[in-house]
């Protein structure tokens, strides 16, 4: 099938929720894809995080092939063996107790928001004032469902759905001041993602993070923490918070999980989970054998993944940072581990950066328009570090030349003007030059 047929296929298919490029994949292997004219790409975008071990990793082939050969689904009337083992790795890398697996990050957030309400409706202290409010902070996003959307901190995101789910506010990024005066006894928990994916990929301070800590612990409520795309590996720690040496009652994760196959986690405390009980959640997919199954070889192999990621990162950073000396355009280098971005001076440019990689066979993608998001496979090298390196070096040197031939010829243009009497003036079709008069009406 040609990119072309598949493209008038979707167009009278289906719902029109996405501005693809126009590239049709066809493989992968490794840190790299093809499409369907046989043109190799460097991924540094792995399906938004999701192929954190490349593509066609072996190991992860290896188990797909024998467990869809044994047992896909069961649903969750019945029992598998996966479940529980999964369950008991990821609460002993998160300094949790408990899990629940769903299809997504969206759902895994969705759980987190019920789960959160449900504790506090058994454990709340407050008499007879409810205790149901959820802080989140502006420019966060959390998912496309009607809570994930209610909490997600971008206006541009809720407004088409609204109203939406009730007794939420927003305090302002990292501003302890604002998350003070918006705490207070009503609140059920204070949600965040670590490290901002969809925003820009902006680490929350520390101090914002331990005054998130202090408060929900002295009122009761709970620290909530998304890490669906900044979470597993990707910061060069199993989850971000770690960095911080903070641990939450609540945090979702899904992107890496699974290596590809639909899977989301909400972890959390004995003490939380006492708020749950049969019934009150569930779901149909989430969880099945099949995807349990290579979620638990992903986890092994991350294992000896953590030291490389963090090594590559710092080496990453490194020479983006370099590259920032080199382009005015860069304004900013931000990130952890193998979750970084470069923020631009200016939208068009961030836009025409992505699409002339895109023509080099590099993938990359702009967030918060302004901003170039790098999210690479935890097992790429120095070697395609530097090949991204050389491409954006090429790219915003194009732009640079492009910004000072353009300021060379506006010059020329102003003294010209200023030498034979022409001034501009504003009109309503826009700044119109006009030769300088010497008579008066």
């Amino acid at each position: 099938m040609s990119l072309a047929s598949v493209i008038r296929a979707e167009q009278k298919l289906l719902l029109p929720t996405y501005d693809r490029q126009k590239v049709l994949f066809t493989r992968g292997r490794g840190v790299y894809l093809s499409d369907s004219r046989g043109k190799r790409y460097l991924d540094f975008l792995s399906g938004i995080g999701v192929n954190a071990l490349g593509h066609a990793h072996p190991a992860i082939q290896k188990v797909l092939k024998q467990q869809a050969g044994k047992l896909i689904h069961t649903s969750n009337l019945f029992y598998h063996e996966y479940q529980a083992e999964l369950a008991k790795r990821l609460t002993r890398i998160s300094g949790l107790d408990r899990a629940f697996f769903c299809n997504s990050g969206t759902e895994a957030w969705e759980g987190a928001l019920k789960l959160a309400r449900a504790y506090a409706r058994v454990n709340n202290n407050n008499g007879h004032k409810a205790k149901w409010r959820l802080l989140a902070l502006e420019n966060s996003f959390h998912g496309r469902t009607f809570g994930s959307l209610a909490t997600t901190g971008q206006e541009k995101y809720r407004h088409p759905f609204t109203p939406l789910v009730p007794g939420v506010n927003f305090v302002a990024f990292n501003d302890l001041a604002d998350l003070k005066r918006q705490f207070d006894g009503s609140v059920c928990a204070v949600c965040l993602e670590t490290i901002q994916g969809e925003g820009g990929i902006k680490p929350v301070s520390r101090e914002f993070l331990e005054l998130a800590r202090e408060l929900t612990d002295k009122s009761g409520a709970l620290l909530m923490l998304d890490e669906i795309q900044c979470g597993l590996g990707r910061t060069g720690k199993y989850y971000a918070y770690q960095h911080y040496g903070i641990t939450p009652d609540i945090v979702t994760v899904a992107k890496p999980l699974a290596a590809g196959l639909p899977l989301g986690a909400l972890l959390t405390t004995d003490r939380v989970a006492s708020g749950m009980h049969p019934g009150m959640h569930g779901t149909t997919f989430g969880g099945g054998p099949l995807a349990c199954a290579v979620a638990i070889e992903f986890l092994r192999v991350l294992d000896s993944l953590l030291g490389h990621v963090r090594k590559l990162g710092q080496y990453f950073v490194e020479e983006l940072q370099n590259l920032q000396s080199q382009h005015p355009p860069i304004q900013e280098v931000r990130g952890m581990g193998l979750m970084l971005a470069i923020e631009l001076d200016s939208a068009d440019t961030a836009k025409s950066v992505v699409n002339e990689l895109l023509q080099q066979g590099i993938l990359i993608n702009r967030t918060h328009d302004t901003v170039l998001r790098f999210l690479p496979p935890y097992i790429a090298e120095k070697k395609h570090v530097d090949e991204l390196i050389r491409a954006l070096g090429r790219s915003l040197g194009r732009k640079n030349n492009h910004r000072e031939h353009s300021g060379t010829q506006r010059k020329h243009r102003e003294a010209h003007a200023a030498k034979h009497g022409i001034f501009p003036t504003q009109n309503n079709e826009g700044s119109t030059p006009i030769a300088k008069s010497n008579t008066h009406n």
